[in-house]
């Protein structure tokens, strides 16, 4: 419903808005958002919107919305919508095409995943101005060492590890990302898992397909960064 404060005689009254003319978050040309809400257009009343724009392996970080429930809908290309479910404690990964849907309950820690390139998504909420908690927030801005006392880590490499989150993310990787080289070796017996040349759906341990692994003697080297042409979605 439309606020009960709005005077629609006035010569303020707002009733049409281009969404195209307020991108609240960039990553690129290919990778950003615009926004609707009551503070562009005074007659919405409790609901707003986000106008999405996503290339392929590209995600809207892990959020939360603690002011409104989301309806993700798909207006082109293809996605995956992951929600937490806090009550079962199981992850939820729902793939939506064109004119499919998936909903978010208020407060459920979620993500969205571009699967192709050209991805358009429409995130309409139930609240005047959708407010947004990025999981890049809560660790950047969470002292190290409360980290590491809390779940038994190692303080020094928490800190490293996150130092390179020094804002709020929204759309990741960020466009600068050098991922770090990881020098773990894979336990004896254990089989690498790489994705498949040319094949971007058979790739990763959690793939859609299930464990895809090479044999251990086509890749005699230890765990990397993989650069993945699509990354599992199933986190």
């Amino acid at each position: 419903m439309a606020v009960s404060y709005m005077d629609f005689t006035s010569p303020n009254v707002q009733f049409w808005y281009d969404v195209n003319t307020n991108t609240t978050f960039k990553k690129d040309n290919r990778n950003f958002i615009n926004t609707l809400s009551i503070e562009q257009l005074n007659t919405l009343g409790n609901v707003s919107l986000l106008d999405i724009y996503l290339s392929r392996s590209n995600v809207v970080e892990p959020h939360i919305h603690q002011n409104a429930s989301e309806l993700v809908y798909c207006i082109s290309g293809s996605a995956v919508v992951s929600i937490i479910n806090p009550f079962t404690k199981k992850l939820l990964n729902f793939p939506i095409q064109p004119g499919q849907v998936a909903n978010v309950p208020q407060g459920w820690p979620h993500y969205e995943i571009a699967t192709v390139d050209n991805t358009h998504l429409l995130a309409i909420f139930d609240a005047p101005v959708p407010e947004f908690i990025g999981y890049s927030d809560m660790l950047r801005l969470t002292p190290p060492g409360v980290l590491a006392h809390t779940y038994c880590l190692n303080e020094q490499m928490v800190k490293e590890t996150l130092a390179p989150i020094t804002d709020t993310t929204v759309i990741g990787p960020p466009a600068n990302c050098q991922p770090q080289q990881m020098t773990r070796e894979p336990e004896a017996g254990q089989p690498y898992y790489y994705p498949y040349p040319n094949e971007p759906q058979n790739y990763g341990p959690f793939g859609p397909f299930g464990p895809q692994p090479y044999p251990q003697q086509q890749h005699p080297k230890a765990f990397g960064h993989l650069q993945q042409p699509n990354p599992p979605y199933f986190f």
